[in-house]
């Protein structure tokens, strides 16, 4: 026998969308692992317990949870990241080898889908060449998909393509058509023509759910305001938008 490790997207905040397979694979596990990024993001791993405590049968499971390391500001984007992940695969390597028996079976809860913008399975294949372990991905509803449902649209024209892209590409790029933004600590979409319709929201799936749309020029500086507020009150965030040009 040897180490089983479980990836369950868990969706993107409200329990409901948790899977009947991941239903099944929480209950196959015996150590949850859990990244503590800090007392602003606590109420993170507080979700993932309540999605545990609601759907697990057996509660003979556990929770380790793990500090984060640090990511250097400034400097060279890519190669921050580079490091961070490299920094976390060796506390994972770590955690995995003491708390997890040689035939047990671990899990790591991934917010919405672990394929989209989400660093888990990049770092267990980086772990996988210091522990010996085996692991499946289980697939989770994303955050993409909560936006368009919550606001009742479908995320591209009749067939037009759909970009997926962060905030620093927008600027760097600018909008060429039907575009999902993620991961923009910068209200990026202020740099759109005031005609490009958006659909905004935040916390998505949670009671602290935040939905805005219209055109950048008519709620731009509304979802801004919004933002930051809610950024202040909550010590974290996590949006995204969809964007469309005009015509």
């Amino acid at each position: 026998m040897t180490r089983h490790i479980h990836v369950i997207g868990v969706g993107a905040g409200d329990p409901d969308y948790v899977t009947v397979q991941a239903i099944n694979a929480l209950n196959d596990t015996q150590v949850f692992f859990a990244m503590d990024k800090g007392e602003a993001k606590s109420d993170l791993v507080a979700l993932r317990r309540q999605i545990c405590e609601r759907f697990i049968r057996d509660p003979g499971y556990r929770f380790v949870e793990l500090e984060d390391p640090q990511r250097a500001a400034g400097g060279d984007y890519r190669q921050a990241v580079t490091d961070w992940h490299a920094a976390r695969a060796r506390v994972w390597a770590d955690a995995i080898s003491a708390e997890l028996p040689a035939d047990g079976v671990g899990a790591f809860l991934a917010w919405g889908d672990p394929s989209l913008y989400d660093s888990t399975l990049r770092i267990l294949d980086a772990v996988s060449a210091e522990v010996d372990f085996t692991y499946d991905v289980i697939p989770g509803i994303t955050a993409i998909q909560a936006l368009t449902a919550r606001h009742r649209i479908p995320l591209n024209d009749i067939g037009a393509p759909v970009l997926i892209t962060t905030g620093r590409q927008l600027r760097a790029a600018g909008l060429a058509g039907a575009a999902v933004v993620m991961l923009d600590a910068d209200c990026s979409f202020q740099s759109c023509p005031p005609d490009t319709r958006i659909w905004w929201g935040a916390y998505l799936g949670t009671a602290d759910e935040l939905l805005v749309s219209g055109t950048v020029g008519s709620v731009g500086a509304e979802i801004a305001t919004s933002r930051a507020q809610a950024r202040a009150r909550h010590g974290w965030i996590m949006d995204t938008y969809l964007l469309w040009p005009s015509g």
